[in-house]
């Protein structure tokens, strides 16, 4: 009889363990819900309103031309909506379709993409760039001479993965990143990763401050490695270059071009089927036209990131910047992190991976931008020194794009959160909207 109550007792614990086990599977969303109890939630129809008042203020004091918010909790999708003009010279109304320039938003999507590199047991995070990218720079600039010759010294620590996706590579940074913009000048090839935005890129191609006559990014990452490193790798922060680099590597690993390794890996799983680099000419009504704020009045914009996007014979593309697409794709993205790297039924990366990426601060002892700003693998760290808004909680997690996309991805308070315009010059409105997302639940 003891044996028999035993294995009863027994067959019991292991039933509630995995109905326990279930019941957090099912707590994952699989979708989102497009029409879920407000009240139940706990969100107010006034607090909606106020938001509405909010973003349609932005439109009506023209501060910007349009504007996209879209907030989910839990997966419920609570406030989808756009507001303003997709064009307003034609009086085009904004919709929540509208495809908007990514630009620093597809770091993240970059560093995702490698990081099923490294579950697939292909790399590590530590591993020395050098293992599978033998001419990566083990040299550090010291000194330029005004002929443009210069001195350089042996490395202290060799570059890592993780070097990359916290932008503590060394590339392209202090003085390396003057040798090539001189370089550039005499050549007129924009080297230089950081230069000024030039009116118009040749054939219509998407780079930022990069070599416009790169037809690959290999092109452009062989060319870079020809150069020493601006500082050891580890000890200082110098922002955007390193992904381009890691998007090479995904290259060389994978030995797929990033678009494709990309699209199988992360968009097409999770039903990003809008989200992309380029597209056909029939496109680019799809898109949110650019604008700037000059002097206080709202004018037209370059519009050489929206044109270069509509280009079906593209070759080049950059994992630092270049994506484009609607918010609520981008939104399916931010719910696989917040789902611990789940979503739509496809599982993109483990939950381990999810919190190493977002939870370990890479900068400590680095002088980066500010006090307080700390870096995980692709991803800024929130904390209880630097914060949007005082309601964010620390374990949040974001970073954004140049033309003023923006996201939050908070576990604690199982919510994501973005914030979409097509601006150059603007002010900053993402905190006053972030406010009010906080208060719909408050």
């Amino acid at each position: 009889m003891n044996k028999i109550n035993l294995l009863l007792v027994s067959l019991a614990v292991l039933t509630f363990a995995c109905k326990g086990f279930s019941m957090q599977a099912d707590d994952i969303p699989r979708s989102f819900n497009r029409n879920p109890d407000l009240k139940d939630l706990g969100v107010r129809a006034k607090k909606v309103e106020s938001m509405d008042s909010l973003l349609q203020s932005f439109v009506d004091e023209r501060k910007l031309n349009s504007v996209a918010g879209f907030v989910a909790k839990g997966g419920n999708i609570v406030y989808k909506k756009a507001f303003g003009w997709k064009d307003m010279e034609n009086q085009l109304p904004a919709t929540t379709d509208d495809y908007y320039v990514l630009f620093s938003q597809t770091k993240a999507i970059t560093t995702v993409a490698f990081m099923t590199l490294v579950e697939k047991g292909l790399v590590a995070i530590d591993d020395p760039v050098s293992k599978y990218f033998p001419e990566i720079p083990d040299r550090v600039v010291t000194k330029v001479h005004e002929d443009g010759t210069y001195e350089t010294r042996p490395v202290q620590s060799p570059m890592t993965f993780v070097h990359l996706m916290s932008h503590t590579s060394g590339l392209n940074a202090g003085l390396v990143e003057e040798i090539r913009r001189s370089e550039g000048q005499k050549t007129g090839t924009f080297a230089g990763f950081g230069g000024a935005m030039p009116e118009k890129a040749p054939d219509g191609q998407h780079s930022f401050g990069g070599d416009y006559n790169a037809k690959y990014l290999e092109d452009e990452m062989l060319d870079l490695a020809k150069y020493p490193l601006g500082f050891d790798p580890g000890t200082a922060w110098n922002y955007h270059v390193s992904t381009n680099m890691l998007a090479y590597l995904i290259e060389r690993i994978s030995g797929k071009p990033l678009r494709q390794y990309v699209k199988e890996t992360v968009l097409d799983p999770l039903g990003m089927t809008e989200t992309d680099w380029y597209y056909g000419k029939d496109a680019l009504k799809r898109f949110v036209k650019t604008y700037t704020m000059e002097e206080g009045e709202l004018k037209p914009g370059s519009q050489i990131y929206v044109e270069g996007a509509v280009s079906s014979e593209q070759t080049y593309c950059e994992g630092a910047i270049g994506l484009n697409g609607p918010i609520e794709d981008y939104a399916r993205f931010c719910q696989m992190l917040l789902n611990k790297g789940e979503f739509n039924g496809h599982r993109i990366l483990k939950p381990e991976t999810v919190e190493l990426m977002t939870t370990v601060d890479r900068l400590q002892g680095v002088e980066a931008w500010g006090e307080g700003f700390r870096f995980g693998l692709g991803f800024e760290l929130f904390n209880e020194i630097k914060k949007p808004v005082p309601a964010v909680s620390n374990t949040a997690f974001a970073w954004g794009g140049l033309f003023g996309t923006e996201y939050i991805i908070d576990p604690e308070n199982n919510m994501i959160a973005l914030f979409y315009i097509n601006m150059y010059q603007r002010d900053p409105l993402y905190p006053l909207f972030l406010e009010k997302v906080y208060e719909l639940f408050n």
